[in-house]
């Protein structure tokens, strides 16, 4: 699953800044409770096969649903089942028999079903139960978390078609255990079961469902049954049911169904959003060993989806912001959640984790998929560039190299789970794990994992036991160290050169309680016009490294495949780093010497920007853009020309958008025609740059330029427009901020919730405050981010109430009153927040 999450996770500190909130690549995270040990689910009995036969009441959001669910002892003889069934009216259990259904006794009680079988069954012998029952999700108490919002299993969306902007659909998330809500079933992951679905829908909606379409029944009243069927075996929570006006577009992969299921409006665009898919089932395929294990592959895009994506087998359920027109695909599209959730095909549903404790099965490879398709389709850049994402979100999550395990037996809840240690430090540890084995190895051992575990369920231990086979080593050093022990190292490394020898001397300075690491670490000296490869070992806190080299060192670069699953901070120089980014060129090393230049600020970097303005990479040339000086006459002489070509031509509209912002900071009314036809563009990042411009440069022209915008693009550049706004806090704009509160998804809430606190703090009118306030709030209830958000929002209310108090000290009049009036609506605004 991609957690968009953030991918996969919700910066809550972004509210109270204008930075955007974007629930994808970081956590908050909660601290695990070291008490609790979460035993792997006994297996009394397992799954065989379950049939379902579901319509639904879109009045009421009820399933009226048969089951048909059949089972067998796991070892020991038993005579009773347990069924997970959440808030449901159970109307009949009975056992399948050759003469007919007999009446079995049950106990529904806190979500469970306690069934008492007809007689005790030997692990040889199946049995069937049917069940006649009513689901009701919308009355189901429960709570999501940060990664996943939602937890009620079944979706009704508009479900009245009351909402004009918004299409009728039902879709499902099963993830972690919500099937449960929709159908009675035992929902653990180490549950495998074969499926078959019929619904019953209106005749003018679209299904999706596992497995292959195998047949389509038209009803008498209007309504149709398709049946939906999967021969293969897989777990509960991948179980899924879309249903909406969808439109279809096919695609193939070695004769199987690839299928986009789009609303009409995005139904044009479904190859450019999803169109690789084929190209990454054979990468995967090849790369794997196993090609693509089911009967066919489809995604879905769903409305007000509770996560980012959801790796249902064979129906992949995306959120909407994957759904894109060839305007807003010009800006960026979801590749990497794309092919996350299709790895997920292979790990996760293929084989799945044997438990919530081993996710890291799950998500720490598929978000390892996202990294190296980046790198087949598009060069080791893009793949470097990926992972050093994955690592850089796991390092802002932790504090002192400290964090929790990999494998978790202890926590506090599943849904803790999801987070920044299974998705991107797994991937990272992952790819480590590859580099030190070879590609050849560590490709051969998971083939070896996937084969011996196919169809059932994996762990990290299995993991260990494949790699070991393949390569003929040891290898519990390293999950002991990544797998089954938290933290990373931090190395403090320190450069020198003494008596013809380059010197190394590495401590580790994480936290005491953080272990020890052991770390194979490779090492380019360069140095009179020559490369000397190296290779150490850093097994204890503080060593020393010595090689003989003549003359001094340019630089040494620590770490040449940037491996390390940690942070280091080094003693290089200016002239170390300049020369960095022109003679060691990873990835990593350019973006690091890139950022060393513009927190330095030093003249003598502004050459290594001009040269980051033609780097291979779009966003070094965007960040290359950011750190120039123009104050600098000769810097500003060489950059303006560059600038200028950037800004019309460059292919990356994230690099047009940041030349065009550059450009207009100079005030040289010249540009004031580019940006004039900036606002022309087809990218939405172009015309947002190119009004907030045109703002600074002629402000009455951006006013006009703005005003003179189609909805649909304000709707684009809702951000820049909030920006714009906090520093223009008329009560006019508060009606802009408004639409957006009760209309816009949780992408655009995300994009201004930030903004509109900014604008509500610097606005005077108390009116104005009282309504924001209530605007906001019900945004946060509508999207159920509460429990997330409230902590801070009362924070940042209690402060802006003291800002406002110590204003009104100093002031008289109206302008007290209204300060006043301001202070006692934040104060209120906390205190209510406080009671929930």
């Amino acid at each position: 699953m991609n957690k968009k999450f953030l991918t996969c996770s919700l910066v809550v500190a972004a509210v109270f800044t204008a930075s955007t909130i974007f629930a994808q690549e970081k956590i908050e995270e909660k601290s695990p409770n070291l008490s609790v040990y979460h035993v792997t689910a006994p297996k009394i009995n397992d799954l065989i096969h379950t049939k379902l036969d579901v319509s639904f009441d879109y009045a009421k959001r009820y399933l009226y649903g048969k089951e048909w669910v059949t089972l067998k002892p796991h070892f020991y003889a038993t005579d009773s089942l347990t069924l997970d069934a959440q808030g449901m009216d159970i109307k009949t259990v009975a056992l399948v028999g050759v003469k007919g259904n007999t009446p079995l006794k049950y106990v529904y009680n806190d979500n469970k079903l306690y069934i008492t079988l007809n007689k005790k069954y030997t692990n040889t012998e199946k049995y069937t139960v049917y069940i006649a029952y009513t689901a009701k999700p919308d009355e189901l108490k429960v709570k999501g978390s940060a990664a996943i919002t939602d937890a009620k299993g079944l979706y009704f969306i508009n479900p009245d078609g009351t909402d004009k902007n918004k299409p009728t659909q039902i879709w499902t998330q099963g993830e972690t255990e919500s099937s449960s809500a929709w159908f009675p079933t035992i929902d653990k992951p180490d549950q495998k079961t074969t499926e078959e679905i019929s619904m019953t829908v209106q005749s003018k909606y679209t299904t999706l469902s596992n497995g292959k379409l195998i047949s389509q029944k038209a009803n008498a009243n209007g309504t149709r049954t398709d049946t939906w069927k999967m021969d293969l075996p897989h777990s509960p929570y991948l179980f899924m049911m879309a249903v909406g006006d969808f439109k279809i577009t096919k695609d193939t992969y070695k004769g199987k169904e690839v299928n986009y299921y789009l609303e009409p409006k995005f139904a044009p665009y479904a190859k450019q959003i999803f169109g690789k898919t084929p190209d990454m089932i054979k990468f995967y395929s090849d790369l794997l060993g196993v090609d693509y294990p089911w009967n066919k592959y489809s995604q879905v895009v769903a409305r007000d989806y509770v996560s980012g994506a959801m790796e249902n087998t064979t129906a992949t359920l995306h959120g909407e912001q994957v759904q894109k027109t060839d305007r807003e695909l010009l800006d960026g599209n979801e590749e990497g959640v794309i092919a996350h959730e299709l790895f997920h095909q292979w790990f996760g549903d293929y084989v799945t984790a044997e438990s919530w404790s081993n996710i890291t099965m799950n998500e720490s490879f598929a978000t390892f998929g996202e990294v190296v398709w980046h790198g087949h389709d598009a060069g080791k850049d893009a793949e470097d560039k990926s992972r050093f994402e994955k690592l850089q979100s796991y390092i802002s999550s932790t504090k002192n190299g400290e964090s929790p395990i990999l494998a978790r037996f202890y926590y506090n809840d599943k849904e803790d789970l999801f987070d920044n240690i299974s998705y991107a430090k797994g991937s990272v540890i992952l790819y480590a794990m590859k580099n030190q084995m070879g590609d050849a190895a560590f490709y051969k051992g998971l083939n070896k994992y996937l084969a011996t575990n196919a169809f059932k369920n994996g762990e990290t231990h299995q993991l260990r036991l494949a790699m070991e086979e393949v390569t003929g080593q040891d290898w519990s050093p390293y999950f002991n160290q990544w797998y089954y022990s938290g933290g990373h190292p931090i190395l403090a490394v320190d450069y020198g050169y003494e008596n013809g020898k380059a010197i190394i001397k590495v401590k580790q300075t994480q936290d005491s309680s953080v272990q020890t690491f052991i770390l194979p670490v490779k090492v380019d000296i360069y140095a009179g016009g020559k490369k000397i490869s190296k290779e150490i070992l850093i097994n204890s806190r503080e060593q020393r490294f010595s090689f003989d080299v003549a003359p001094k060192p340019d630089l040494i670069d620590f770490d040449v495949d940037k491996i390390i699953v940690g942070e280091t901070n080094d003693n290089k120089t200016a002239e170390n780093y300049y020369f960095q980014y022109k003679n060691a060129p990873s990835y990593a090393n350019r973006i690091e010497a890139l950022q060393f230049i513009m927190q330095s600020k030093a003249k003598s970097g502004q050459q290594v920007l001009l040269d980051g303005l033609k780097d291979k990479s779009g966003d070094l040339r965007a960040l290359s853009i950011e750190g120039l000086n123009l104050e600098d006459a000769q810097i500003k002489a060489a950059a303006l020309p560059v600038l200028f070509q950037l800004a019309k031509t460059d292919k990356d509209t994230e690099v047009r958008s940041a030349a065009i912002s550059k450009l207009a900071e100079t005030g040289d009314q010249t540009y004031k025609t580019l940006l004039m036809d900036g606002v022309k563009d087809r990218s939405y990042k172009v015309i947002a740059a190119s009004v907030a411009g045109l703002t600074k440069l002629a402000p009455q022209d951006g006013l006009t330029a703005l005003s003179g915008l189609d909805q649909d693009t304000k709707d684009h550049i809702a951000s820049s427009i909030a920006e714009l706004y906090i520093s223009d806090p008329k009560d006019e704009h508060q009606a802009f901020y408004e639409n957006i509160m009760v209309n816009g998804d949780r992408n655009k809430i995300f994009s201004v919730i930030g903004q509109y606190f900014q604008y509500l703090r610097a606005n005077t009118n108390p009116s104005i405050t009282e309504k924001g306030i209530k605007n906001i709030s019900d945004a946060i209830e509508r999207l159920k981010l509460q429990s997330f958000l409230n902590k801070q929002l009362s924070s940042a209310y209690t402060a802006t109430a003291q800002g406002k108090s110590k204003q009104a000290s100093s002031a008289s009049g109206t302008v007290k009153t209204n300060l006043n009036k301001q202070a006692e609506i934040f104060t209120k605004a906390a205190a209510d927040l406080g009671k929930e």
